[in-house]
């Protein structure tokens, strides 16, 4: 029977092109080379898994610009008129800023949101930085106290604000009789000048320190355990390795919440007003309650636009200097 030329003889060497050597593997190897349908088909894929995304992203992005860009940019619009709603807007020009720049109110507004803010920031962060510190051992105990702190943060403002406001009565507030109690003089909390603004400065760092000592004591967690190791063989104490370890790392951790504590603060306004309405005598009157007044109360629309434009601009202003501090202290480093 003939055999195939292509056959080989039993013993004989493989010919040309054949067996593991061959070209023919060598371009199998290489993968199939892909032609012009393959890639349409492979870009096609990709548009479609793009479009699924932006479509995903759709909602989202379409509640940022109706609900937050779009006021903003009306807020600015605003700011440039003299609007009571009943009228329509009349166009003045910079006469709201420069209004600002001269009424009393506003600037005595300001300077107590200030002193709000500089008291309530750094306590904040101190408080919650200590109890992370505290906290940071897992244990069973330990859980419970975090969960035990972080319960304030799920009370609504409103709801912090009118049960402040009779804890701190001066008749029959249980603070005061926890002060009569230990033979301590009682104080008029909220009913005083001296004392209204520490009033409010109370319920708010009892109900956001549970907060941010969440998100400080995962920064703590996420510092690698290496480095705290080194620096104990090094005979670093603890203290010390909190002060020279932890503390450098955790600067991106404590940025984010300086910064998010100082734009809260600048806006305080729920719990100051059920809790004071921003008296007594002024005495924690905010700038923010002082633009709501202008605006519901007044109906001096077109000077409370102006001054939110201009408490935008302060926030994004101290912003940037806590950005410049930051960066520049960790150059430094």
């Amino acid at each position: 029977m003939p055999t195939s030329p292509r056959a080989n003889k039993p013993g004989s060497p493989p010919e040309k092109g054949a067996g593991l050597g061959s070209g023919a593997p060598a371009e199998r190897a290489r993968g199939p080379v892909r032609g012009p349908a393959s890639i349409r088909t492979v870009d096609r894929d990709r548009r479609e898994q793009a479009l699924v995304a932006y479509l995903f992203l759709l909602p989202d992005v379409v509640g940022l610009l109706f609900f937050l860009a779009l006021p903003m940019l009306l807020a600015v619009v605003i700011g440039f008129t003299n609007w009571n709603v009943v009228t329509a807007p009349q166009f003045i020009g910079l006469q709201n800023f420069i209004r600002m720049a001269t009424d009393p109110l506003f600037a005595a507004s300001l300077g107590r949101t200030l002193l709000y803010t500089v008291s309530f920031v750094p306590t904040v962060y101190l408080f919650s930085l200590g109890m992370a510190v505290l906290l940071t051992r897992r244990s069973r105990s330990n859980v419970i106290f975090r969960t035990i702190y972080f319960m304030p943060v799920a009370m609504s403002l409103l709801v912090a604000g009118v049960t402040w406001r009779f804890l701190l009565d001066p008749n029959a507030g249980l603070v005061n009789m926890l002060l009569g109690a230990l033979h301590l003089p009682k104080l008029q909390w909220a009913g005083s000048v001296q004392t209204a603004m520490l009033s409010v400065l109370i319920p708010a760092i009892w109900k956001n320190v549970g907060y941010f000592m969440i998100i400080l004591l995962a920064g703590i967690q996420d510092v690698p355990r290496e480095y705290i190791e080194a620096a104990l063989l090094d005979g670093a104490s603890p203290l010390q390795v909190y002060r020279h370890v932890i503390l450098p790392l955790l600067k991106p951790v404590s940025f984010f919440v300086v910064v998010i504590l100082t734009i809260g603060a600048l806006q305080t306004f729920d719990q100051i007003y059920v809790m004071t309405r921003g008296g007594p005598a002024y005495a924690t009157h905010t700038l923010l309650i002082y633009i709501y007044e202008k605006a519901f109360k007044e109906w001096k629309l077109g000077y409370a636009a102006a001054m939110s434009v201009a408490l935008f601009a302060l926030i994004f202003i101290l912003t940037l200097i806590q950005m410049r501090y930051f960066r520049a202290d960790e150059r430094r480093d």
